[in-house]
C-alpha cells in the first residue's frame, strides 16, 4: 500500500507502445503507456480494455467509426471488437485497465507484441 507517482513512472518509460504495469487490482492490471502514431489493428477475444487518457489526444478507431479522447476521457473497448489506437497529435499518455496477462496486440503477434513488465 504505497502512493504511486504516475508522472515519475511515465518518465521512466523510454519509448511508445510498451506498456508498463504500475498496479494490480484483483486480476486487473493498471498499465501506463506512452503512445505516438498509429498502433496495429487488433482485438482482444476475451478481454475488455479501458483507455484513460492522462495527457494528449487519442483516437480509437473502429471499423465503422472512431472515438476521440482527451485528458480525463475514458473509453472501454469490449472484448472481440477490432480497434486501433492512434495518437497522431504527438506523444499521448494513457492508463490502460485490463485483465492481467492481456497481450498488447490482442489476437495478433507482431513485432510490436511485448510482455508488460512492472515499473
Amino acid at each position: 500500500m504505497e502512493r504511486i507517482d504516475l508522472a515519475e513512472k511515465l518518465n521512466r518509460i523510454p519509448e511508445p507502445w510498451r506498456p508498463r504495469i504500475v498496479g494490480r487490482v484483483n486480476d486487473t492490471d493498471l498499465k501506463l503507456a506512452k503512445l505516438d502514431g498509429a498502433f496495429d489493428w487488433h482485438a482482444h477475444p476475451e478481454e475488455d480494455e479501458a483507455f484513460l487518457v492522462l495527457a494528449g489526444t487519442l483516437r480509437i478507431e473502429f471499423r465503422d467509426r472512431h472515438v476521440l479522447l482527451g485528458p480525463g476521457d475514458l473509453c472501454v473497448v469490449p472484448h472481440g471488437v477490432e480497434h486501433r489506437p492512434v495518437a497522431d497529435s504527438g506523444e499521448t499518455h494513457v492508463l490502460l485497465i485490463e485483465p492481467a496477462g492481456t497481450r498488447n496486440t490482442g489476437d495478433r503477434v507482431t513485432d510490436r507484441t511485448v510482455e508488460a513488465e512492472w515499473i
